[in-house]
């Protein structure tokens, strides 16, 4: 018992000598100054708001960030590549080499490279020139979507893609810059699933027929 207290104690005393040697208290509140911006120097609300309007920013931008992951399996390639990988895992017989992480890695890069040109347009229509300030943040938001967008409308199916428009009661694209993201980032997404479905039976097929070759040899030599 008398250990115990004695383990007590030399934390509580620690912990006083910090508070008593520490000159005013100084490390122990400090003041923190986030600096947001000139009330004159904001046009995103007209000149005014500011404070909100750099808040609005901030919130949107880690938003983004925190769905990310999100981003790049609903809108890349991402999807397909790594389905056929496991798939074709799956093939082979072999249920853990290689592991997730090697799939999922190497689904990464591929992704990159394969979305190379979509985010290099992407990044010279709009993240760029809105760093220099040539342009504002919808005019940026659109530029950077539109290559993302032609990407998207040059996979899906146009059968999944009607069948999310009709879900959603949007009316007809005129154009396919106006066909909205809410219908056709899923529609993307099913039809990745279904390509990817389709390139992983096809590389299935070779694999069963040996299997099945393999058992009928050994099936008539009595082996099995």
């Amino acid at each position: 018992m008398t250990r115990r207290k004695f383990r007590l104690f030399i934390p509580a005393l620690v912990v006083l000598a910090i508070i008593l040697f520490l000159p005013d208290g100084q490390a122990l509140a400090q003041n923190i100054t986030i600096d947001l911006g000139d009330d004159a120097d904001s046009e995103l609300l007209g000149g005014t708001n500011s404070l909100t309007g750099r808040l609005i920013q901030l919130i949107a931008f880690i938003t983004v960030l925190s769905i990310a992951p999100g981003i790049l399996v609903t809108v890349t390639s991402f999807t397909r590549i790594v389905v056929v990988l496991s798939l074709l895992r799956s093939a082979l017989g072999t249920q853990t080499s290689p592991p997730n992480t090697v799939i999922i890695s190497l689904a990464l890069f591929l992704t990159a490279f394969v979305m190379a040109p979509t985010f290099n347009q992407a990044y010279e229509q709009g993240i760029k020139p809105l760093m220099e300030d040539r342009i504002d943040e919808t005019e940026a938001f659109d530029r950077t979507v539109a290559p993302v967008r032609q990407f998207m409308l040059s996979q899906v199916r146009e059968q999944d893609l009607r069948l999310f428009i009709d879900l959603s009661k949007s009316d007809t694209p005129q154009t396919a810059a106006d066909t909205p993201l809410h219908a056709l980032i899923p529609a993307f997404m099913v039809s990745e699933l279904k390509r990817a479905f389709e390139i992983g039976f096809l590389i299935f097929i070779p694999f069963v027929v040996i299997d099945m070759v393999v058992a009928s040899v050994l099936m008539s030599m009595g082996m099995m």
